[in-house]
């Protein structure tokens, strides 16, 4: 098919050396209710099927503009990496009756040992199966297929949430490199039970060599119990 679909930069601040971890927790409302909006209209588009928004932080992130800023992809297919992860949580849910996600919540929950932060709306924490260090996750405790379901309110709870996130980052690893990416059920999906949105932040404190480019496998030399441990300890 012909190569289609919509690119938009997010602006995120008018003050061009002022990051989103510097930001006070109104700035950052305002930022995600952008990133909502913008996937609203961008939902409403015939051809679209996937909505990716995403955030380059620092030239290992890849990023060729130093004012902080977004950006939102939407693309006329559900591509490979999106639809492996649908395939995975339909079979689990086949298998258990239950969510996938909801399910990863309370065992981490349970376990405690890689848990950042918890608040009444969200979880933030580092997976078991990290594939970077500080390797960060922050997801809804409520069963939303696609971000886009997300309410105001919970828009300004994810806010506190993200700004205290990134600041502890910022200040723990003196302001790393990152890349971060909204996973949300493709367009026309929203409903799903199955699935959960959610956020991802990898810090780029190290990278990808020869054996993980040939075999698919990551290595992480730094165990996510530690990490969560030293974040959790972290004051902001």
């Amino acid at each position: 098919m012909r190569g289609v679909g919509c690119h938009e930069v997010i602006v995120e601040s008018p003050v061009h050396n002022k990051p989103l971890s510097l930001m006070n927790d109104v700035e950052v409302t305002e930022v995600l209710r952008a990133y909502r909006q913008r996937s609203d209209a961008m939902a409403q588009t015939p051809f679209v099927k996937s909505i990716i928004v995403f955030k380059n932080h620092g030239p290992a992130a890849g990023t060729s503009l130093e004012h902080p800023h977004s950006q939102l992809v939407a693309t006329a297919i559900v591509p490979r990496h999106m639809r492996m992860q649908y395939e995975v949580a339909i079979s689990y849910y086949d298998d258990n009756g239950r969510c996938l996600y909801s399910d990863l919540i309370v065992r981490e929950l349970e376990a405690g040992t890689r848990i950042v932060m918890e608040t009444e709306r969200f979880v933030v924490f580092h997976p078991f199966a990290s594939h970077r260090p500080f390797e960060t996750w922050i997801m809804p405790k409520t069963n939303q297929a696609s971000f886009n379901q997300a309410s105001g309110e919970d828009i300004r709870h994810l806010a506190q949430v993200l700004r205290i996130t990134l600041l502890k980052l910022y200040r723990g690893l003196d302001n790393p490199d990152f890349n971060f990416v909204i996973d949300s059920a493709p367009v026309g999906e929203e409903r799903a039970d199955f699935y959960q949105w959610h956020m991802r932040i990898i810090p780029r404190i190290s990278e990808a060599a020869g054996f993980e480019i040939g075999s698919g496998i990551f290595i992480n030399t730094a165990l996510p119990e530690e990490t969560a441990g030293f974040m959790r300890d972290l004051k902001v």
